[in-house]
């Protein structure tokens, strides 16, 4: 029997699921022409999908086809080559299926080889018939491949029919085996070119199958319920609660049914059986010495970190005696670091280290103190990366040219919502350095007085005394909680910013969140003004693949002076449907209750600022002019300054010696920690050089208006806020 529906079509499989039930009325959810419910049986899928090739051939039309009984996916240039041989072919087992969060349309399916097809459908339900299909196949030759284990024993799971949720006489009995429940097909013994006479799984692997199993029904009833509800009376099926639950439970059982396949497939692994299918040997964990043994780690000294001629140096830091010495600006050149970092070429190597990582950890655990693999890391601190958040000083500096206070705050909102692009580099989630305690950063910009909103960027050799100087300090100013301070001020202009940010990260399954808590402060000593603002959430999407980041979190700027705030909406991508990355803000003025601007669009693209008047105004963040900043040579900056404190974990990086860039990193934290050991023993307190704490916050110890209002001579003192 055949089925045509969405463009594409289905046939069953002689190979089916014994799914039984005492109603007839509750049979197995077919997928037909007006329907896109459930289905249990193995169907052989074909039809036509867009395929991702490469940056020049860009996506191509393939006539796809869904081979159950061998277990593989195979594509031809059309439909009238299908006879021909296959332009390509995907072995499913052990593979993963995927929907894409870039768009409803879009799926992955990555083979245990490393290969992987990037496909799009013509629609979200053409994806989700493509994906639900391709899970089946794949979880029966996953566990097929390594199992021989006989059908778990029958188990009864009660479940309230709709009708009368309270009447025993109403539930109904079904009937399960471990194949059913997971989906999947037990092949007849000895047709599996992956049987083996002996069982691969030990007993907390099958009854972590048999809970799946329970969990796997409950869910089909939990979606056939839903279905089921009349739509003329009480909550319909397209009730968006009830939506969202059968997304959820949907979600849940994808991702711990991966999980489950990702252990069968280790363990199957390590048996060291020979397979007649695809190789594994790639899952079980490859981790260098350093990580393994629990992580524990052994002391470090001098001598044992040396590496190819390379040696680090212990470096003894007193604390007390060391002040917040002045940088000297003239020693400083502009950035030769590459502006984007490159792509994460070694996740699918490195993806048996994660998972190992990942086996440790538990959903909202706190990952403060946890240790993360060094080949996800940035070549750069986290206090440098919160310096290239004023990659467009020049936005910066002309918020004090607003002629009024409703200008000057859309100006601040228009200068901290375009920060955040440049803050990134790359569109790959990686993870910067996690600064020791007492480092330091310093940079600064030159600023053409003749910059705009819209350009004007500083070229080198371009005059100083044309310049309007930009000055950024950063130091970590504790490390637990991790606290990292930064200042930035442009005397010229009489303005600076002072923030200090607890990094606040947890683990949430396939996602990694970091709050930013704390708060900014920016004075606007011309005109006597401080605006006030938070900053928003991160978060690491899809880590065990292509990690992303995204912003979201509502964050809220406050001028007390002049009575303006803003309330901004950073929006994470919703599970079915929607855009990445989009912002919204509105600017009002409190006592008046008005809204005087309105902002829409996406924070690392365009944005719209809609005016109360009627006007409009497009900022396309990609097109802004970047200004590099400035930074003196390694070889000038003191010992606890980031670039040379990092500079050999750096420079492993670069040249992707990761086990080396390993050992320099934890050389740097082993010290750390024994100078923290140092200071308990002998109760030292830990003295800063460039903040000092004020209440719950940290502030720099030179602030722009303190010494303007030490200036009697200042023509701003008078306004200034001490």
């Amino acid at each position: 029997m055949q089925v045509e529906t969405a463009g594409i079509r289905v046939s069953e499989s002689e190979n089916k699921l014994d799914v039984h039930t005492q109603s007839s009325t509750q049979g197995s959810f077919r997928t037909s022409s007006k329907s896109w419910q459930y289905s249990d049986h193995m169907e052989n899928v074909d039809g036509y999908l867009m395929k991702y090739t490469n940056l020049v051939t860009g996506w191509q039309y393939r006539f796809f086809v869904l081979n159950n009984e061998a277990g593989l996916l195979e594509y031809f240039v059309n439909e009238q080559s299908r006879l021909q041989k296959p332009r390509g072919t995907l072995p499913l087992a052990g593979a993963v299926i995927s929907p894409s969060d870039e768009d409803s349309h879009t799926f992955t399916v990555n083979a245990i080889s490393g290969e992987q097809y990037k496909l799009r459908a013509a629609d979200a339900k053409e994806r989700q018939h493509w994906v639900s299909r391709l899970q089946i196949c794949t979880q029966h030759h996953t566990e097929a491949m390594g199992k021989t284990n006989p059908p778990l024993k029958t188990r009864s799971l009660s479940t309230t029919s709709q009708g009368s949720a309270s009447s025993p006489g109403s539930q109904r009995r079904i009937s399960y085996n471990t194949g059913s429940l997971l989906g999947l097909s037990q092949f007849h013994r000895g047709s599996s070119p992956y049987s083996s006479k002996r069982s691969l799984l030990p007993d907390h692997l099958v009854e972590a199958r048999e809970m799946m199993s329970q969990a796997q029904g409950q869910h089909r009833d939990l979606v056939q319920c839903i279905e089921g509800l009349p739509a003329s009376q009480g909550p319909s099926p397209l009730d968006q609660d009830l939506l969202l639950l059968k997304a959820t439970s949907l979600a849940t059982m994808t991702c711990l049914s991966d999980c489950l396949h990702i252990l069968q497939l280790q363990q199957v692994a390590r048996q060291k059986v020979p397979l007649g299918g695809p190789t594994i040997e790639w899952l079980e964990p490859k981790l260098p010495d350093i990580l393994k043994n629990g992580g524990a780690l052994a002391s470090i000294t001098k001598d044992s970190i040396k590496t190819q001629g390379t040696v680090l140096e212990p470096i003894e830091m007193d604390s007390c005696d060391i002040a917040g010495e002045d940088i000297d600006a003239e020693e400083e050149q502009e950035d030769s670091c590459p502006a984007e970092e490159e792509d994460l070429g070694a996740v699918e190597e490195e993806r048996s280290v994660i998972l190992h990582l990942l086996s440790q950890l538990k959903l909202g655990m706190d990952l403060t103190r946890v240790v993360l693999p060094t080949f996800i890391l940035e070549k750069r601190s986290l206090l440098e990366m919160y310096a290239d958040f004023m990659s467009h000083p020049d936005l910066f500096v002309a918020i004090t040219d607003g002629t009024s206070p409703m200008e000057r705050m859309v100006r601040f909102v228009e200068y901290y919502l375009t920060s955040f692009h440049e803050g990134r580099k790359g569109a790959i989630a990686k993870k910067p350095y996690n600064p020791i305690i007492g480092e330091t950063f310093h940079c600064s910009w030159r600023v053409p007085k003749t910059a705009t909103s819209q350009g004007g960027i500083q070229k080198e050799g371009s005059n100083p005394s044309d310049c309007y100087h930009l000055r950024f300090v950063a130091e970590q100013v504790s490390h637990h909680p991790p606290v990292s301070g930064f200042y930035a001020e442009c005397q010229e202009r009489q303005m600076c910013v002072n923030t200090h940010v607890w990094t606040k990260s947890k683990f949430m399954g396939m996602s990694i969140g970091v709050s930013m808590i704390g708060e900014g402060n920016l004075h606007l000593l011309e005109h006597g003004e401080e605006y006030a603002f938070t900053l928003p959430s991160a978060y690491a999407r899809s880590i065990l693949t292509v990690p992303w980041v995204e912003l979201g979190g509502k964050v809220n700027v406050n001028c007390t002076k002049t009575g303006y705030s803003a309330a901004i909406t950073f929006q994470t991508k919703p599970f079915y449907g929607g855009k990445l990355h989009r912002v919204n803000a509105e600017v009002k003025h409190n006592p008046t209750n008005s809204v005087v601007c309105r902002v829409q669009g996406e924070w690392n693209g365009v944005l719209e600022f809609s005016y109360s008047n009627g006007e409009t105004r497009v900022i396309d963040v990609t097109k802004l002019p970047v200004t590099r900043k400035r930074v003196r040579p390694n070889d000038r900056q003191g010992p606890y300054e980031s670039r040379r404190l990092w500079q050999h974990v750096t420079e492993s990086l670069q040249q992707r010696d990761m086990e080396k860039a390993t050992e320099h990193k934890r050389f740097l934290e082993e010290r750390q920690r024994k100078e923290e050991r140092h200071r308990t023993e002998t109760e030292t307190p830990w003295r800063t050089k460039y903040f000092e704490r004020k209440g719950e916050g940290w502030m720099y110890h030179k602030p722009l208006w303190k010494m303007v209002s030490g200036r009697s001579s200042s023509p701003a003192a008078s306004q200034a806020n001490p």
